[in-house]
């Protein structure tokens, strides 16, 4: 009580508390660590339920004070291991030379305050303290453990303590998760013994792994699975995802910590990963709204930057070199894409077989081979709350070696769709006007990753865009397809198959485009020969 009083210094107290120690156990012991583990993080580290508690008591309004029994430290500073901007009043004993229970301290914290005994609520983990509040008319709640304590004080101030997790929901019925069966694999994988709850909520985003949010205990982790059911051959690698964040953490580029990949199906009835939580923004919407135009131009700046960190991985330092096929990438992205929308079809879409006849007569002669994420788009990145940071890339399934310009055409499709796009999958800005919101148009953007990678622009742009149209149209599909057997991991599937044709459609507007570019191409250099070698049935081009 004296060290916490501050009428003592820590070697006085070493010396005093050593010699009681020693007299109470009969033999010398020693105590000179007792310190530095008493003030070790482990042990002195906030509960993140509490935390979150004082986030949501703060926003409501309310004032919240810290009342600690504390002590100097040999450097002469309090010990008190808390973010001090988390309370409006801090008290601590050893500067004020008194201590939990006397009553003096309690009624000090209140005047700071500017409350009534009866207006506040006091937590605490030890009787004494508590009873000493209770006896100056404070409501009091005994913290045994942190969750069942913040759900009493739910009760008390009549509104939730926890933070909601954006972008989630309560998990659907087709993707729902044995909690028993997980409940015991992450405790044997984190060695918790935590007696909270499991948590399991399913986020929105993600058409085609379904994916969790978990709290379990002090852990925030993500859970993204394959789906179950019969599923279409090569699709839905989980175990591929786990491989590639792995290795691009090691390489510098921003993505979540992953923790363990789980190829047991008796687990939860399909393989699975988990990463850490990383709480941040997704910006669903590609306009932006409510930022600023330099905020807007900042945010796609900073996606167009990541873009290029990731073409930019060395494959044989991180260990990728046999991460997929070296050369003749889109060649292969063609006859897969045609594949797996074969597999899935439903319906003739004529946009959809003259694109499967016209990509592998106009393919790229020069393909560079790097990193290429499959699915880069602004929806799959997770945005610093306060900053144009990327604090992580999402959603690796698509991700292999290859052509790294398919990336950079994949993350301009919303710049040729309306915003008015029909369904919820994905939002367009082509009725936008891009100078008044400060987003580059889709050829500053690819001008400004050439930029940032040192290479010229290629001529053939219009390819890209309609391979990547044609891409998205099979993805549509296999959307589609998988939502008439109650299979698709989103709720947001009830137009697909006309999203299927429309995107078609515009891959096929692309396609001749750069039709009458290679047309014209032809025509300055063989004005009067190559009339006589065009193929029928390849128009155009």
């Amino acid at each position: 009580m004296k060290l916490m009083r501050g009428e003592i210094t820590t070697e006085d107290f070493l010396q005093e508390f050593g010699s009681l120690c020693s007299e109470i156990a009969k033999t010398s012991v020693p105590v000179g660590s007792f310190f530095s583990l008493l003030t070790s993080e482990q042990v002195a580290k906030q509960f993140p339920v509490m935390t979150e508690a004082i986030t949501q008591i703060r926003a409501k309004g309310l004032r919240t004070a810290v009342l600690s029994n504390n002590f100097y430290l040999p450097s002469g500073k309090s010990f008190l291991p808390l973010d001090r901007k988390q309370f409006d009043v801090v008290v601590e004993s050893c500067l004020e030379g008194l201590c939990k229970p006397d009553p003096r301290i309690y009624k000090l914290c209140l005047e700071r305050l500017g409350l009534q005994p009866s207006e506040s609520i006091f937590l605490d983990d030890l009787g004494q303290n508590l009873k000493a509040a209770a006896s100056l008319g404070i409501h009091t709640i005994q913290v045994d453990d942190p969750e069942t304590a913040v759900k009493e004080l739910e009760t008390l101030l009549g509104f939730t303590l926890r933070m909601v997790i954006p972008n989630t929901g309560p998990v659907r019925k087709t993707v729902e998760i044995p909690r028993d069966s997980l409940e015991k694999y992450l405790k044997d994988l984190l060695g918790t013994q935590s007696t909270g709850p499991l948590e399991l909520l399913q986020f929105d985003h993600g058409q085609s792994n379904p994916t969790y949010y978990i709290r379990l205990g002090n852990h925030q982790l993500v859970l993204r699975r394959k789906p179950p059911g019969t599923l279409v051959p090569s699709t839905h690698a989980v175990e591929r995802e786990f491989r590639i964040m792995k290795a691009l953490a090691n390489a510098g580029v921003p993505v979540p910590k992953v923790l363990d990949l789980c190829e047991d199906s008796g687990v939860i009835g399909t393989p699975f990963y988990l990463t850490e939580y990383c709480p941040g923004l997704i910006y669903r919407d590609p306009s932006l709204p409510g930022l600023e135009p330099s905020q807007r131009r900042a945010i796609y700046t900073a996606m167009n930057r990541v873009l290029c960190k990731i073409h930019s991985v060395d494959l044989k330092a991180a260990g990728l070199e046999d991460y997929g096929k070296h050369g003749d990438y889109i060649r292969r992205q063609v006859q897969t894409w045609t594949k797996q929308y074969r597999a899935s079809e439903t319906s003739t879409i004529p946009a959809m077989e003259r694109l499967i006849q016209w990509l592998p007569l106009h393919l790229p002669r020069q393909q560079k081979t790097t990193v290429v994420h499959g699915d880069f788009r602004l929806d799959n990145l997770l945005f610093h709350p306060e900053k144009a940071e990327v604090l992580a890339v999402l959603d690796w399934e698509l991700s292999t070696l290859g052509d790294p310009l398919v990336d950079v055409a994949f993350s301009c499709l919303a710049h040729y769709l309306p915003s008015s796009f029909p369904g919820s999958l994905l939002r367009g800005l082509r009725d936008c006007d891009f100078t008044q919101l400060g987003i580059p148009t889709a050829e500053e953007y690819f001008r400004m990753y050439c930029h940032h990678s040192a290479i010229p622009p290629p001529e053939n742009w219009n390819f890209y865009m309609a391979f990547s149209f044609f891409r998205m149209a099979a993805i549509l599909q296999g959307v589609y397809s998988r939502s008439l057997t109650g299979q698709a991991s989103s709720a947001a599937t009830g137009q697909s198959e006309k999203l299927t044709e429309y995107v078609s459609n515009l891959a096929w507007d692309f396609a001749v485009k750069e039709g009458f570019r290679v047309f014209k191409e032809m025509s300055a250099t063989k004005p009067l020969v190559r009339s006589h070698h065009t193929q029928a049935g390849h128009s155009p081009c």
